[in-house]
């Protein structure tokens, strides 16, 4: 049975980045593309952007089996650490890798882990 995870990460973006950037190379990392037609073949999941104190913090959630947490922590690690990400116009933004770590569901993340769940 799916459960849904949290895997947070921190990177330092360039000025002017696109703070949506690093959660398209998660996509990629996970379905092959950022742009994909539903369901997401690995583990359905979400990503937030926020940036606090110079630094971008991602907060991704993602409904897999426990046999594929493993690999979908590593999928996204690996994404963050490619620290680029090209968009379909050109236009190149560049991050620095801090970090990731496993977290827990927030009560106001409740509904977006139902969803993720029933995908």
């Amino acid at each position: 049975m799916r459960q849904v995870l949290v895997h947070n990460a921190v990177v330092i973006m360039e000025a002017g980045g696109d703070v949506r950037a690093p959660g398209a190379a998660i996509t990629a990392a996970l379905c092959g593309h950022w742009e994909h037609e539903p369901p997401c073949p690995l583990a359905p999941h979400h990503t937030a952007a926020e940036h606090v104190a110079g630094e971008v913090r991602l907060r991704v959630l993602f409904a897999v089996g426990p046999v594929a947490e493993a690999e979908v922590r590593r999928r996204i690690d690996e994404a963050l650490s490619r620290a680029c990400l090209i968009d379909p116009e050109g236009v190149t933004t560049r991050w620095q890798f801090r970090g990731a770590q496993p977290g827990l569901i927030r009560e106001d993340e409740a509904g977006r882990a139902e969803q993720l769940i029933q995908s």
